[in-house]
């Protein structure tokens, strides 16, 4: 099934004087299927950010529609966005954005609590994932207590602690070391197999070696793609070092 489409995508920024214009998206289409684990790549300054924004409802394309589950998300209003993102979408950052004068239980129960939820429903829902995850023994850790690896598990719980249709990932990995990014593209792995959906951005080969797809920007387009199929992560990550390749010398598609 469908769950995220992208039509036609536009994004036109015209600089603050109002004399120059920034075409930061020219014609983007995809669709991500319900379970898949997408990563995109792509140069700097080539719509990657803009276009992970425009996913995540944050910004809105100039021209074009992006879909989640059919719905059209500029037709959704402006005061139902917050609970809208809130019920639908799952947010992994960089920088983690967690609170540093909350726990981690608390940090991973915040959009529960924003929407209105008792602490009986919070707590059961937060217990498997924290297991999952291995962060139960951390959970009344503050975020500065922790390291960077198990800071991004308690980004990742709080993401999946509202059953939301689709994981948004920027740079998951690019404050992590190398233990801590594999553990995390482990993790990844294994929700995405559990049927979680993932849409990742991101700059490291080795990350997106882990996923079911990658999709490369250029020139505010999409470029060209690769699916997984049978390959391995080591197959995987020798194919997208070869598109990189050739994105970054101007080959063809």
């Amino acid at each position: 099934m469908t769950l995220l489409e992208v039509q036609n995508v536009k994004k036109i920024y015209t600089t603050r004087n109002g004399g120059n214009q920034v075409e930061a998206l020219r014609d983007v289409n995809f669709s991500v299927e319900s379970g898949e684990f997408v990563a995109i790549m792509g140069e700097s300054g080539s719509g990657k950010t803009t276009l992970l924004n425009i996913l995540a409802a944050l910004d809105k394309p100039t021209g074009g529609k992006v879909k989640l589950k059919g719905q059209d998300l500029s037709l959704v209003k402006e005061r139902e966005m917050a609970a809208f993102r809130r019920e639908n979408l799952g947010f992994v950052f960089q920088d983690f954005n967690l609170l540093d004068t909350f726990s981690l239980e608390d940090n991973i129960y915040l959009p529960l609590v924003l929407a209105g939820q008792k602490h009986v429903v919070m707590a059961k829902r937060l217990w498997p994932i924290a297991q999952e995850l291995g962060i139960t023994p951390l959970l009344k850790k503050y975020p500065y207590e922790v390291s960077g690896g198990q800071k991004q598990r308690a980004a990742v719980a709080r993401a999946l602690i509202t059953k939301p249709q689709i994981i948004l990932a920027d740079e998951p990995t690019g404050a992590l070391d190398s233990k801590a990014a594999d553990e995390l593209m482990r993790i990844f792995g294994q929700i995405n197999q559990e049927g979680q959906t993932i849409l990742m951005v991101t700059h490291s080969v080795k990350a997106a070696s882990h996923a079911g797809r990658v999709l490369f920007i250029k020139d505010g387009e999409v470029f060209h793609q690769i699916y997984r199929g049978n390959q391995s992560d080591e197959e995987m990550y020798q194919k997208i070092t070869a598109s990189l390749t050739v994105l970054m010398t101007g080959g063809e598609r």
